[in-house]
């Protein structure tokens, strides 16, 4: 049967319903799975019409999915992505807009749209979503629920379409810091090396980006970290490579070479139907891919090598989820690229460095959510969410 959907956050052309075990942490939990994870004997759609035409149903489903089920969750359905995950809007040009239920009219955010959209709206308890430019980080803060990114790896991303696979991560969405939590205890297992978050680093950069009213609106989040870390630490995260826009731009051109890499092929033998801002994407990216290679990947690894040093020794890093709330559903196209550029110079941080962040619903601005983000060092994933707990806690969120 079709799901009861006033959201418009499912795909209705997939009835993919896994019944959780008996019993296990999750049990009685519902979740659903973005339109990108595999679940055997359907066909992943991954947000366009003439990939779910021309692909096969799944032998099998996605490890993710499956851990999650054998922890006692059922997962109910599948939900609306951007076209193949290469969009931050959530405005699917065959599907729709799922809706935004904490800021209506608005965007919900991409390209885990449909799964943030259920989850804010009560459809199910937690979600799954991937996270390649922010696809997990801005939707949390554009619904105003909580939202993780781990650490590059730490999840397996097997029978998931990827977009960028050295980006994509597997996260997923809560409506509360201790189910996010608990979501995590599943799905990554202990931290590699027991870490310990002791001092708060605030990203003078990243919050400069932002509208002043964010910046207002999280001022009560920082003293929040404080009263748990102690007095922050002003830093500069874009340092000597020219600013967090710079670092934006060696984001875009890696992830259009791996994005051509990975679905270039498809793309010029099966002709699909895009909507017209995807189309143009995917057009740059082909673009890009067919010019020489610069010096991006190793500024990349220049750039991971000095987060890595900054977060060392249990540092935390703070910035804003998001540059504004959510912006009006079918924007100018100026505007929507401004957001977009804007957005990725916050969200290029964790994908460059391949580090874990959480998003926090932590403030309102015009009765709109918006984000409060923190990221630790790689591999300290559930040390970061029982982080988050306690903030959550003080924020009384």
């Amino acid at each position: 049967m079709p799901i009861d959907d006033p959201l418009g956050a499912f795909m209705q052309q997939v009835e993919a319903v896994l019944p959780g075990a008996r019993t296990g942490p999750l049990a009685g939990l519902r979740f659903a799975a973005k339109d990108i994870f595999d679940v055997a004997r359907h066909v992943t759609g991954a947000g366009n019409p003439d990939w779910l035409a021309t692909h096969a149903p799944a032998p099998a489903t996605a490890p993710a999915v499956e851990a999650l089920v054998a922890a006692g969750a059922t997962m109910i359905g599948k939900t609306i992505t951007d076209e193949l995950a290469y969009s931050l809007n959530g405005e699917n040009f065959h599907y729709g807009t799922p809706k935004n239920v904490n800021a209506p009219g608005r965007i919900p955010g991409g390209s885990s749209s449909g799964s943030a959209a259920a989850v804010a709206g009560g459809l199910v308890d937690f979600a799954l979503g991937s996270d390649t430019g922010g696809s997990i980080r801005l939707p949390a803060s554009l619904c105003g629920i909580f939202g993780l990114r781990p650490s590059h790896g730490r999840v397996p991303a097997a029978r998931v379409v990827p977009l960028a696979p050295s980006f994509d991560v597997v996260g997923w969405f809560a409506r509360d810091a201790d189910l996010l939590a608990r979501v995590g205890a599943v799905l990554l297992g202990p931290d590699p090396t027991p870490a310990r978050l002791t001092t708060l680093c605030v990203a003078e950069d990243a919050f400069a980006l932002a509208e002043e009213p964010v910046r207002a609106a999280l001022r009560p989040a920082v003293d929040a970290a404080t009263t748990l870390l102690g007095p922050a630490k002003p830093v500069d995260v874009g340092g000597e490579g020219g600013g967090l826009g710079a670092w934006m731009t060696v984001f875009r051109i890696l992830q259009a070479r791996e994005i051509w890499a990975t679905h270039g092929d498809w793309i010029e033998s099966a002709k699909p139907r895009f909507g017209p801002e995807i189309a143009a994407r995917f057009a740059w990216a082909k673009s890009v891919a067919e010019t020489p290679a610069g010096d991006e990947a190793a500024r990349r690894e220049a750039f991971t090598a000095r987060l890595d040093g900054l977060l060392a020794d249990g540092a935390v890093l703070c910035l804003p989820s998001a540059p504004s709330i959510a912006p009006l559903r079918d924007q100018p196209a100026e505007a929507s690229q401004q957001f977009r550029d804007r957005t990725l110079s916050l969200t290029c941080i964790a994908g460059l460095a391949r580090l874990p962040q959480v998003s926090l619903p932590a403030a309102q601005i015009e009765g709109c959510p918006v984000g409060f983000s923190l990221i630790a060092r790689r591999g300290a994933d559930r040390a970061l969410l029982d982080l988050a707990r306690e903030l959550a806690r003080r924020l009384n969120i």
